[in-house]
C-alpha cells in the first residue's frame, strides 16, 4: 500500500468518528432518528432483555406487550444487537453499533474495490474516498450491517469464486450473519450470488462446486442465526398480523413514477443520498462509454447502472395492482417482501460511483481534474445527514421517552405494573413500553391476527370515519395504536401543542375485555366522560417534551 493511501485511509477513519461524535459527546440528549427506531426497535430490545426470555422457548410469549407477544417477534439471542443491548444503557449500545457498522462498511467496501474493481496502484483516492462516502450513509439502524456488510460479503464471495479459499473469507461469511438480518438485505444479496453462479456455469465457466457451497454456507448460518425467524415460517399454523397485509394497489401510471422516484430519491430504510453527485457522475460515466464505443471494457459498470435501474423499477411494481391474481393465489407473496431486492442499491450505486469516477479519470482530461472535489462535496454532503442534524427538531433520546415524568405516573398509580395495561394516544407506545408499563397497543410486524381482531373493535367506530386509516389497519396493522380520525397518522404531539379531541368513540368495553385499565393521552379528551373515562391527572415535567393526560376507566 502506498503511503499517501495509508494517510487517506486514517483521515477517513477521523472523519467516521467525528460523524460518530455526537453520539459519544451528547448521549442521551442526542437526537436520533424517531421513525423505526425510537418507536420501535430500541424499546424492543430493552423489553426484551427485561422479560427474562431472551433464551426463551420457541412458544414463549412477552407479557409486557399485546397480552403475550411471540418471543419470536424479536431478535434472536445469537444476535449480537440483541446483546448489545442486553449488557449496555441503550445509547451506549446505539453509539457501539453505529461506530460497528460504519466501519465495517468503509473497509468492506475498500477492500472490495482494492481486491476486485478499482485496482490501480495510483486509484487509492477513489477506493478510500467512495468507502468513506458508503460508511456514512443513513443507514437504517437496526439494519447493522443488512446493508452496509454487503461489500465485504461480496470481497469473501468473490474471492471465493476465483479459487482464493482463504479462512478470511469463510470468517467473513461466519459471522456477518450475527450482525445483519436476512429479511432486511441478505437473503435478496445470497440470491443475487446464487444467480452469479448460475451465469457462470450457463457462460461455460465451470460448476464451482465450491462457490455454491459458500453460498449454501451462509445461508445455513443464517438460518441457524434466525432459527426462530424460520420456525415461525415453517412451523407455526397460527395466523399473524401478515396474513392481512396487502401490498399489490398502485395503477401503472403511479408505478412508473414511483420507479423514478426511487432511482432518484431511494428509500428511506436504504438512504443513498445519491441524486445531487452521484446521480450527475455516473451518468456521464456512461455518457463517455456511449461515445468512445467501450461497452465491453466497462461491461462491469453498464451492468451495474443497468442493475441500479431494475432494482428501482422491480420495487416499485412489486406494489403494482397487476400482482393481485398472484398474492390471492400464492399467499407468501403478500406475507414476505420481495420488493426488498432494492436493499442491494446501496452497494450497487456506490460501486457504480467509484467506476464512473475511475472511466471518467482514464478518459476525460478536461473533467478528471474535479472529481476529488466531487468526492469532498458527496461526503459533506452525507456529513449533513448526520442523525443529529436531520433529527434536531424532534425530541432527543432522553426527552422521547422521558424516564422520570414515566415513573412519577408509575408512582402515581402505585401497582406493580403487570397488573393493570394501559394503551396511549398522540404517543407512541413504545414509550410506555420503554419505561416498563404493560401495553395493549404496538408497534409490531409479527403478532397473532386474533388479536389484531380483538384491538380492532376497540377503534372500530373511529376507523369508520376514516378510510385513510381503516386501510392503514387492516391492509396492514404493523401499528396496532388507538387510532382516531380527528389525528390520523399522527403520534407525537409534544406538550406545547394546541390540539385537543373532541369527538372520541372508543369501544371501552372491548378494551376493558382486554385487560384495560389507563390510556395515556398527549392531548385532551374533552369528550372522556362519554367514553367512560375519567381523567385522574395531567403530568408535565421540565426535560420532557409530553404533557400526559392519564385518563383511568371507569
Amino acid at each position: 500500500m502506498e503511503n499517501q493511501e495509508r494517510k487517506q485511509i486514517l483521515f477517513a477513519l477521523l472523519i467516521i468518528v467525528l460523524y460518530l461524535s455526537p453520539l459519544i459527546i451528547l448521549g442521551e440528549n442526542a437526537h436520533i432518528r424517531v421513525h423505526d427506531n425510537l418507536d420501535s426497535n430500541l424499546a424492543w430490545y430493552k423489553v426484551l432483555s427485561e422479560s427474562g426470555e431472551l433464551f426463551g422457548a420457541i412458544d414463549a410469549r412477552i407479557p409486557q406487550i399485546m397480552n403475550g407477544l411471540p418471543r419470536n417477534a424479536f431478535g434472536s439471542e445469537f444476535s449480537i444487537i440483541v446483546w448489545l443491548h442486553a449488557l449496555f444503557p441503550t445509547m451506549v449500545a446505539y453509539a457501539i453499533s453505529q461506530a460497528l457498522t460504519r466501519f465495517i462498511a468503509f473497509f468492506g467496501m475498500y477492500i472490495l474495490l482494492k481486491k476486485h474493481l478499482v485496482t490501480g496502484r495510483l486509484s487509492g483516492w477513489i477506493r478510500v474516498g467512495t468507502s468513506l462516502a458508503f460508511a456514512l450513509t443513513p443507514f437504517w439502524p437496526s439494519g447493522m450491517l443488512s446493508t452496509l456488510g454487503m461489500p465485504l460479503a461480496l470481497w469473501a464471495f468473490l474471492n471465493i469464486r476465483s479459487k482464493d479459499h482463504s479462512w478470511k473469507n469463510y470468517l467473513v461469511l461466519t459471522l456477518l450473519p450475527l450482525y445483519s438480518s436476512i429479511v432486511l438485505g441478505f437473503f435478496f444479496f445470497l440470491v443475487a450470488m446464487g444467480f452469479l453462479w448460475l451465469t457462470d456455469v450457463i457462460r461455460g465457466k465451470g460448476w464451482n462446486i465450491k462457490f455454491l457451497l459458500s453460498i449454501v454456507y451462509m445461508t445455513v448460518i443464517f438460518g441457524l442465526v434466525e432459527y426462530r425467524l424460520v420456525a415461525s415460517f415453517i412451523f407455526d399454523s397460527e395466523p399473524n398480523s401478515r396474513d392481512e397485509y396487502f401490498h399489490a394497489r398502485l395503477p401503472l401510471d403511479w408505478v412508473v413514477k414511483l420507479t423514478f422516484k426511487n432511482f432518484v430519491l431511494g428509500h428511506t430504510h436504504v438512504m443513498t443520498v445519491h441524486a445531487l453527485i452521484i446521480l450527475p457522475i455516473t451518468v456521464f460515466a456512461l455518457y463517455i462509454i456511449l461515445t468512445k464505443k467501450l461497452w465491453r471494457q466497462e461491461k462491469v459498470y453498464v451492468f451495474l447502472f443497468g442493475l441500479n435501474f431494475m432494482l428501482s423499477a422491480w420495487y416499485a411494481f412489486w406494489f403494482y395492482k397487476g400482482w393481485l391474481p398472484l398474492t390471492e393465489r400464492f399467499h407468501t407473496l403478500d406475507t414476505f417482501n420481495f420488493a426488498r431486492f432494492h436493499f442491494l442499491r446501496p452497494m450497487v450505486i456506490y460501486l457504480g460511483f467509484a467506476l464512473a469516477i475511475k472511466i471518467i479519470w482514464e478518459h476525460s482530461d478536461y473533467a478528471k481534474k474535479t472529481l476529488s472535489i466531487f468526492i469532498a462535496i458527496q461526503i459533506l454532503i452525507l456529513m449533513g445527514f448526520n442523525e443529529e442534524i436531520t433529527h434536531n427538531k424532534k425530541p432527543s433520546f432522553k426527552e422521547f421517552y422521558s424516564e422520570s415524568l414515566f415513573q412519577e405516573i408509575k408512582d402515581h398509580i402505585d401497582r406493580p405494573q403487570e397488573e393493570y395495561r394501559v394503551a396511549s394516544i398522540a404517543l407512541h407506545p413504545a414509550i410506555a413500553q420503554y419505561n416498563g408499563f404493560y401495553t395493549l397497543d404496538s408497534y409490531n410486524n409479527f403478532y397473532p391476527l386474533s388479536y389484531k381482531h380483538q384491538f380492532r373493535q376497540i377503534i372500530e367506530n373511529e376507523l369508520a370515519k376514516n378510510k385513510n386509516i381503516r386501510i392503514y389497519f387492516d391492509e396492514w396493522g404493523g401499528r396496532c395504536y388507538l387510532f382516531t380520525d380527528e389525528l390520523g397518522k399522527h403520534y407525537m404531539f409534544k406538550k406545547g401543542s394546541k390540539k385537543e379531541l373532541e369527538n372520541l368513540d372508543l369501544n371501552m368495553d372491548a378494551f376493558k375485555g382486554l385487560g384495560g385499565t389507563y390510556i395515556f393521552s398527549a392531548i385532551p379528551i374533552n369528550n372522556a366522560k362519554e367514553n367512560g373515562l375519567v381523567l385522574d391527572r395531567v403530568f408535565t415535567k421540565k426535560g420532557s417534551v409530553w404533557k400526559i393526560h392519564l385518563y383511568r376507566v371507569m
